[in-house]
């Protein structure tokens, strides 16, 4: 594991973006394309905005995304599918038919089978993976689920969760939050062949020491991470402010 502390969320935002540019484009020039996964959320703010200037051919991109809520329409204010239409496919190049969105609307068991039969077709080169105010990672909330071998499925959203959600600006109040969410599951999460996640901000610090302070365990999911092959967190000073000193 390799961690990196940087001054603020902008400064972070611009080291993983180039991080994660260098990386795609080794993988296109490796393999022809790269297969990208995305976080969404107001900590990946800064990391998007400044990935979306990098110079790489999007045309060679396939991307997945780790999450929806169910039954939440694609152009509510929530929508991580409008999230990430407004704040990058709508920006690059990348062809639709290589956009695979998480469709929470609809016939769910279908939506998800066709989702899993995508994304089983090959490795995912690059996955960004935030980590919640919970220690979560996508909408998998303590108790995580470690075992199944799914790509997507249908979790309750704890009351954590909801209230980061509300926290953020996403929903006024508690009450409007969805209850059910698709997710990627833990064990697809864990089979992308690269992970980088970026966690600035103070509402994340908790959840930065719980992970270093503890071993894996589903009770704070974001430990899994730290087993990963090839993983790299970047904090900034805000998240990484109640690690201990010994580990900064």
């Amino acid at each position: 594991m390799e961690v990196n502390i940087l001054e603020d969320a902008k400064e972070l935002g611009q080291e993983a973006a180039e991080r994660c540019a260098q990386l795609l484009r080794k993988r296109i020039e490796e393999k022809g394309s790269a297969r990208l996964l995305l976080s969404t959320g107001a900590s990946q703010f800064e990391t998007l905005e400044s990935l979306t200037q990098k110079d790489i051919d999007w045309s060679k991109v396939e991307m997945f995304h780790l999450d929806e809520y169910v039954h939440l329409p694609g152009d509510h204010p929530a929508s991580f599918r409008k999230y990430l239409k407004e704040r990058f496919v709508e920006r690059l190049s990348i062809p639709l038919k290589q956009v695979h969105f998480v469709n929470g609307e609809g016939d769910i068991e279908v939506n998800i089978a066709e989702l899993c039969a995508e994304i089983r077709k090959g490795p995912i080169d690059l996955a960004l993976i935030g980590i919640g105010e919970n220690a979560h990672i996508a909408f998998n909330d303590p108790p995580a689920d470690f075992d199944t071998q799914e790509s997507y499925i249908v979790v309750n959203l704890d009351e954590h969760c909801k209230k980061q959600q509300v926290g953020e600006g996403w929903f006024a109040s508690l009450d409007e939050v969805p209850s059910q969410a698709i997710t990627m599951t833990v064990h697809q999460i864990m089979q992308s062949e690269i992970i980088i996640s970026c966690v600035p901000h103070k509402v994340k610090a908790r959840a930065i020491r719980d992970f270093f302070a503890h071993e894996c365990t589903n009770q704070i999911p974001a430990t899994i991470l730290k087993s990963h092959p090839n993983y790299t967190l970047f904090l900034d000073n805000f998240s990484a402010s109640e690690m201990n000193q010994e580990r900064r």
